[in-house]
């Protein structure tokens, strides 16, 4: 084993295994060795010369591959669906499939989505810490009350936590913009369902700098360099 190597949960991630955080779930439960040993400890130091596995089969870096899909209505964001329903996946080839989408819309939502095996970006994509802006167009069932949409920028009590919007922008009587800077389950559905509103439509338009409004829905693209970096970018800087 290499001290001078990286830790073991940063190159799982680097294999296309996960975010560090689901990497580091992976090692604690006992499945991963190195070098014929279980290892239980994501700090763990790999070298070019060590030999990890996961689950008994070898694992090893590859080169990362993030694309940007634009996900239609009616699909889940899943590799495989208990139900059988219809997955993002039935609409991607077969050479993009093992990939991790980063983040998730609920089925009957639309718009933006980044699929990647880099878990470092997943990981600076999803935590909490860095609040990431994504941006969506939300359109319910009646109009809100100003009163209303000021309380999301307070923030309400939700089946899955305390959640809140950064911003708001009314686009017509029953149309908004909606910035948030989490991502709690069905976050948007559930917020305006606490205040009495049905969310009838919902689309995400940006993340963090990123937008695309060229790009079709149930299609996707390979994202450049440059263009992974507006992912995390703050929009006012």
């Amino acid at each position: 084993m290499n001290q001078e190597g990286i830790r073991l949960n940063k190159f799982l991630a680097s294999c296309g295994i996960g975010s560090r955080r689901a990497c580091d779930a992976l090692i604690q439960k006992g499945g991963v060795t190195l070098n014929g040993d279980a290892c239980t400890n994501p700090a763990t130091r790999v070298g070019a010369e060590d030999v990890v596995r996961l689950e008994g089969k070898r694992v090893l870096p590859r080169q990362n591959t993030t694309v940007l899909f634009k996900k239609p209505r009616g699909y889940v964001c899943s590799k495989q669906d208990e139900l059988g329903r219809a997955t993002i996946y039935d609409l991607l080839p077969p050479k993009l499939r093992h990939l991790n989408h980063v983040g998730r819309l609920d089925r009957d939502s639309e718009g933006l989505l980044v699929l990647s095996n880099d878990g470092d970006l997943a990981n600076r994509l999803t935590h909490p810490r860095n609040k990431v802006e994504k941006e969506y167009r939300v359109t319910l069932s009646k109009s809100p009350q100003n009163h209303d949409l000021q309380k999301l920028l307070q923030g309400v009590r939700t089946p899955e936590g305390h959640a809140r919007a950064k911003s708001f922008r009314r686009l017509s009587p029953r149309r908004l913009s909606l910035v948030l800077e989490t991502g709690l389950k069905r976050q948007i559905r559930e917020m305006f369902a606490t205040l009495g509103y049905q969310v009838d439509k919902l689309f995400r338009i940006r993340i963090g700098r990123l937008t695309d409004p060229d790009l079709p829905v149930g299609r996707w693209r390979h994202l450049e360099h440059h263009e992974i970096e507006l992912l995390s970018l703050d929009p006012a800087e």
